[in-house]
């Protein structure tokens, strides 16, 4: 099984305060999980309800993510796929829980999965520069 990711970096002005929640805005928007459009910022709801769940190391439902954040199922889904393809979150037993439960090692691992990427890119480059020579 071939397993595909999309992550997107985006360089974005760190907060100056020390607020937990405006440091889990910047985190997010900084992997490009939240974006303009989303103007009630459910994927940050959802985000920080994964944060909580994890914390615990208990996995959480779309269904129980969709009455905690007051969305509907569909948008929870919709932003659980998204945040699945960007490497995130899995899918464990019959909810959905964080790659790591300490945001520090997820994005440790987005970083390997982001070299290992590069690695590949390279490799593929060189074999491309040789043919074309």
């Amino acid at each position: 099984m071939i397993v595909q990711r999309r992550i997107t970096i985006v360089q974005i002005r760190k907060p100056m305060d020390s607020n937990v929640n405006h440091q889990l805005q910047w985190l997010g928007s900084s992997l490009g999980l939240f974006s303009l459009r989303d103007k009630d910022k459910s994927c940050f709801r959802i985000f920080i309800e994964l944060v909580k769940a994890s914390k615990k190391g208990i996995p959480i439902s779309s269904d129980e993510i969709s009455d905690r954040s007051n969305l509907t199922r569909g948008t929870v889904v919709h932003h659980l796929n998204k945040l699945m393809d960007a490497g995130m979150v899995m899918r464990q037993r019959n909810g959905y829980i964080l790659r790591d439960s300490e945001l520090s090692s997820l994005v440790e691992q987005i970083e390997h999965d982001c070299l290992r990427m590069c690695e590949s890119l390279k490799g593929i480059a060189k074999d491309i520069d040789k043919s074309l020579s």
